[in-house]
């Protein structure tokens, strides 16, 4: 029985998201852009075509908890550090200078002459 409660408003309720999207996009663009910058006022139609390329180009941002990803990388990169030999991370290092992804420092860089 639950199921079957969870299969009738997950639609409605993303419905219902996707709705109030693009109605609070239109009226934010109709309310501010046309009298900023002159621009024509849009159809909720075109609100939601925006607000889709906006959650496409820079996905859920305010959604997900900030730093989750880059914590999780800098976990797996320590994790993989401490099985790599000596050798092994020197030859990364070197990579990473080589590339570019090193940082350097006004000491670390000697005056041209």
């Amino acid at each position: 029985m639950r199921r079957k409660w969870i299969f009738l408003a997950a639609p409605l309720g993303m419905a219902i998201f996707i709705w109030i999207g693009g109605e609070v996009v239109m009226h934010l663009w109709n309310w501010n852009l046309p009298a900023l910058f002159g621009w024509r006022q849009i159809t909720f139609w075109q609100a939601l075509g925006l607000f889709a390329l906006c959650r496409i180009l820079f996905g859920d941002l305010g959604m997900r908890v900030r730093g989750s990803h880059r914590s999780n990388f800098r976990r797996r990169m320590a994790e993989r550090w401490e099985q790599m030999t000596p050798e092994e991370r020197e030859k990364f290092s070197q990579g990473m200078r080589s590339c570019g992804g090193g940082q350097t420092t006004p000491l670390d860089s000697t005056p041209s002459a």
